[in-house]
């Protein structure tokens, strides 16, 4: 796609004013001073169903209005770093570029694409929330910054509607009209509704306006009017409580940039930073200290900002679909989910593998059944590739398997594509080039597994656990821990990969 290629809109039928007298298609139709068109007469076969002869066939409130409908060019990056320009409404959602992304690029739409805002010089970033006009968040841009439009995959926007672990106990409290034990189901509704609230509280560092490297730890409080810490300890008196933010006039962001360019106590920030302010001494800057802390604090700012119409974008891909209809209901599988299992079609009926062992059998089994034919078709064309080095080279073709990146840059690939269970990605070994290392989110965590090649009579294996279970080549390793857990703390789900536009 060139340059102007872009966002493509449907031509709509408008009316012009008609004079005194116009001919239309061989009728004559006269203008009314009240604005109504009269029809000439027809006869009418159903004169019982008509209403009063002297109504208006057709008012001009009932017309579709003639809208001008301005459009601008936006430029829209990948990871890779490239990028593709559109042409689009002044109206534009992040959702409408996302699906229009999605369409021109041949994706699978799994509800998990989404258009990030970036900040390089700042270090900070943030989710555009699905209802939101992209050329309203452009317009807030200074002309000097080289601020950016990311399009990538985050499994976590909307993941706190279907898991109960991000507000933890201590870290909730119930206002006075509820009692008794509530769960996260309630806890959500209280958020989406507008007359109870919880309120979320605890520790964070708060950064002093005006210095440059001056953290202080707060007792902070989340209610609806905004965000507050005490003056004295953990009091919760209106009088030791000062305030601190609100969520109308500004948007909550993601530290990017770490302990070195802010001299953040850790590398769990986030900041309010005003719509129309572009400043770094404009930021009201916060630090958790844990990835958990940060998720519950962000999380219930967003559901009280932004409110029901969060929980709307969340259910609108399900609407028409035999979706969920409330909360208690469980969305659609993801397609990766519903693609994972384990069949065995040897007989007269096929049937799901249950027993990962016969699982593991299975796989094994046709995995070299497969890799020896394709070895023998390339020989047939002349290639004098070998068994071995087939199997030891064809995970690079693989989206989830990254080249040479180190331990943090696989950590900031996960975290920015959501730290939901079993986000994961295959990398090289810094430490020891022979070895690969699987990184997966588990717990709102990172954690990594080293995969080591064992060798067996002249045959190269690779191993998790020592070489209890063995697979011919790290393609079958990630196809065997889709379906099985096995030494790993959850199953792989989504699989984290740079995509290009």
């Amino acid at each position: 796609m060139g340059e102007g290629d872009g966002w493509k809109t449907t031509e709509v039928a408008t009316l012009r004013p008609l004079g005194k007298m116009e001919e239309f298609r061989g009728c004559r139709i006269k203008k009314k001073e009240l604005g109504v068109l009269e029809i000439p007469s027809i006869p009418n076969p159903f004169p019982e169903l008509c209403c009063s002869p002297f109504s208006s066939v057709l008012s001009a409130s009932l017309l579709p209005k003639a809208t001008s409908r301005k459009k601008q060019v936006i430029k829209v990056y990948s990871e890779d770093d490239t990028s593709r320009a559109l042409e689009v409404p002044s109206d534009v959602t992040a959702r409408d570029v996302c699906q229009l992304l999605i369409l021109k690029n041949h994706y699978i739409d799994d509800h998990s694409w989404t258009l990030f805002e970036h900040l390089p010089r700042i270090g900070l970033e943030r989710i555009i929330e699905d209802h939101e006009l992209v050329i309203e968040v452009q317009s807030n841009w200074g002309i000097e910054e080289e601020n950016r439009l990311y399009f990538r995959k985050n499994y976590a926007k909307y993941e706190f509607f279907k898991h109960p672990n991000y507000f933890p106990e201590h870290m909730v409290s119930l206002s006075s009209e509820t009692s008794g034990v509530i769960g996260h189901t309630q806890i959500l509704q209280m958020f989406l509704s507008s007359s109870t609230y919880p309120e979320i509280h605890g520790y964070l560092h708060a950064k002093e306006q005006g210095k440059k490297s001056s953290w202080k730890k707060l007792y902070f409080l989340l209610r609806r009017s905004g965000l507050y810490f005490s003056t004295k300890g953990t009091s919760k008196e209106p009088r030791h409580l000062q305030f601190f933010s609100e969520f109308s006039s500004s948007d909550m962001y993601m530290s990017l940039a770490g302990k070195k360019m802010s001299g953040i106590p850790a590398n769990y920030g986030f900041c309010f930073k005003p719509n129309k302010a572009g400043g770094a001494r404009d930021l009201k800057q916060l630090c958790a200290d844990d990835e958990q802390s940060r998720t519950c604090w962000m999380t219930a700012i967003r559901l009280l900002k932004y409110g029901m119409q969060l929980y709307q974008n969340y259910m609108q891909p399900y609407q028409g679909r035999g979706g969920c209809s409330s909360m208690t209901t469980s969305p659609m599988r993801s397609i990766s989910e519903n693609s994972l299992v384990a069949m065995d079609f040897s007989g007269h009926r096929s049937r799901v593998i249950e027993n990962p062992t016969e699982a593991l059998s299975v796989a094994v089994e046709e995995g070299l059944a497969w890799r020896r034919k394709g070895c023998l078709r390339l020989n047939a064309h002349g290639s004098p590739t070998t068994s071995q080095s087939a199997t030891s080279t064809i995970h690079r073709t693989q989206l989830w398997f990254h080249h040479k990146i180190s331990r943090d840059e696989a950590q900031r690939l996960i975290l920015q594509q959501g730290l939901v269970d079993g986000v994961f990605l295959v990398r090289d070994s810094q430490s020891n080039p022979k070895t690969f290392v699987l990184s997966v989110s588990h717990g709102l965590k990172i954690k990594h597994f080293q995969i080591v090649p064992l060798e067996d009579d002249g045959n190269l294996f690779y191993t998790l656990d020592d070489g209890h279970t063995r697979f011919t080549d790290l393609i079958q390793l990630v196809e065997f821990y889709q379906l099985n857990k096995g030494v790993l703390p959850c199953k792989l789900k989504h699989y984290c990969a740079r995509i290009a536009l």
